[in-house]
């Protein structure tokens, strides 16, 4: 099952004295807190509605007012926050793109279908991201198209290429 709500920041710090904060943007588009008016805390075990006034987006962190915070005190407050958007309010994906969150906890198999085990995390460490699948054998694979044959974040599968996958992965025991 497809998560509802996507992470898209996290509060980093209060940023000056008007109640401005520092937003980690989670997302490969800064800019497009710009379009949004509201975001979701999560508080508890609930999201909660919080309203965002955009401010700028500057060496890739973005910068906003949350929850109508005039002060530095009440921006203090909101260090940590984790702001989700829902399914509805995310970005349009390209073919063959999916969101990380999506990606994680699909079962791997080669095209031979033998079992790999099951993706954990994405990595994201320049030209491309890598997938770490946990299995008998843990490994790392590129997330490049002649390595990855499919993937059906529905039913929750990935297939990757077995005559590609020696030359591409790195193993560990």
């Amino acid at each position: 099952m497809l998560a509802k709500h996507l992470m898209v920041g996290v509060v980093a710090k209060a940023q000056g004295i008007l109640g401005e904060v520092k937003i980690k943007p989670l997302t490969d588009d800064p800019d497009r807190f710009a379009v949004l008016s509201e975001v979701l805390v999560k508080r508890g075990n609930a999201l909660e509605p919080v309203s965002l006034s955009f401010v700028r987006v500057h060496q890739g962190f973005v910068y906003v007012h949350l929850d109508g915070a005039t002060t530095r005190n009440q921006a203090e407050a909101q260090r940590g926050w984790e702001l989700y958007v829902d399914r509805q309010h995310a970005v349009s994906l390209p073919e063959d793109h999916h969101f990380i969150v999506d990606l994680v906890g699909c079962h791997v198999q080669d095209t031979q279908g033998r079992e790999l085990g099951t993706l954990t995390e994405v990595l994201q460490p320049g030209a491309n991201d890598v997938y770490v699948i946990k299995g008998q054998r843990n490994l790392m694979v590129p997330a490049l198209k002649r390595v990855i044959r499919s993937v059906d974040v529905e039913q929750r599968l990935i297939v990757l290429d077995a005559q590609v996958l020696p030359e591409v992965a790195v193993f560990e025991d």
